[in-house]
């Protein structure tokens, strides 16, 4: 199990097979339904993508002020190359000194991140996304999740997930209960085109 999951790790790091799997899976619609329906962007605004990979949600968004962060070099590269002067994108962990010359952002994305990280890592971001936020934004997350009422097929896909945190939606709330006022899990299972399910977890205040 180790040696697939570390051997699916390694080839999904390259950016074209990374974008390549996504786009199998139906990750384009997924990213456009997320948008559509959760995230909402507003011409002007200023977002933040945490974990941004190759940036490729900046293609369903208006014209944004946009920055990405990821630890990868090569997806950050080739975002980069594919978007240019639209965004802003930086090839390095998010940290405090990273927001301190940064004005304060509209909406900050965490795409498919939290399911990566323990309870400590994750609300150690999620207070770095908080300290990032204006006073009126927005915090919005995607992960798998489990769920009672999933199918069998759904759970055995996102058991076998490269992030070792997958949680139920009640895990995905505790994490950012005490940091924002207003937190709330929405459950959906028709973002892919295989059966599966997501959380996404909106934060404010």
């Amino acid at each position: 199990m180790t040696q697939v999951t570390s051997g699916m790790r390694a080839v999904l790091s390259v950016p074209a097979v990374y974008d390549l799997f996504e786009n199998v899976v139906g990750a384009t619609r997924c990213r456009a339904s997320f948008v559509r329906d959760f995230v909402k962007p507003v011409a002007g605004e200023r977002v933040l993508d945490v974990g941004c990979g190759t940036a490729a949600i900046l293609a369903c968004l208006p014209d944004v002020d946009y920055c990405g962060y990821d630890i990868s070099e090569a997806y950050i590269a080739k975002a980069r190359r594919r978007f240019g002067a639209r965004g802003h994108f930086v090839a390095a962990l998010l940290a405090e000194h990273s927001l301190e010359h940064e004005r304060p952002f509209n909406l900050v994305l965490a795409i498919g991140l939290l399911h990566h990280l323990d309870d400590d890592e994750a609300t150690q971001l999620l207070r770095l996304c908080r300290a990032a936020l204006a006073p009126c934004g927005r915090l919005i997350t995607l992960d798998p999740c489990f769920d009672h009422a999933q199918s069998p097929v759904a759970r055995w896909i996102i058991s076998r997930d490269r992030g070792q945190n997958v949680r139920d939606a009640d895990g995905y709330r505790r994490l950012a209960s005490d940091l924002f006022t207003m937190t709330a899990v929405h459950l959906r299972s028709d973002l892919l085109r295989i059966p599966y399910t997501h959380a996404i977890l909106e934060c404010s205040g």
